[in-house]
């Protein structure tokens, strides 16, 4: 039998939801400023948009803090962190990816 600690398996899902939002949510941003430095927004357009993802931010740091998963939603968004620079570097560098791939092999 496995023996899950209920507790900590609740805390880590949290902190990956937590986590995922918090990466569209720096979509989000990216394209909202993209938008504003486009010139294609009004001035109340842009004011929604800058209380929306303030909102959002300040309730996922709330989130967090009231669970106890800032740590856990660091360590998930670290781990990811890591995967997409590597997922970048191979499409950066092929020829360094064909290499180890090859080397694995021998």
């Amino acid at each position: 039998m496995i023996d899950v600690d209920e507790g900590n398996l609740k805390q880590g899902l949290l902190g990956l939801v937590i986590a995922l939002v918090e990466i569209i949510e720096d979509a989000l941003s990216t394209q909202a400023f993209r938008r504003v430095e486009s010139g294609h927004l009004t001035e109340a357009e842009m004011e929604r948009l800058g209380e929306a993802l303030s909102d959002l931010h300040v309730a996922l740091a709330q989130i967090k803090e009231e669970h106890g998963v800032t740590d856990a939603v660091a360590q998930v968004r670290d781990g990811l962190d890591e995967l997409v620079d590597e997922v970048v570097d191979r499409m950066i560098n092929p020829e360094r990816w064909r290499e180890e791939v090859a080397a694995r092999e021998d």
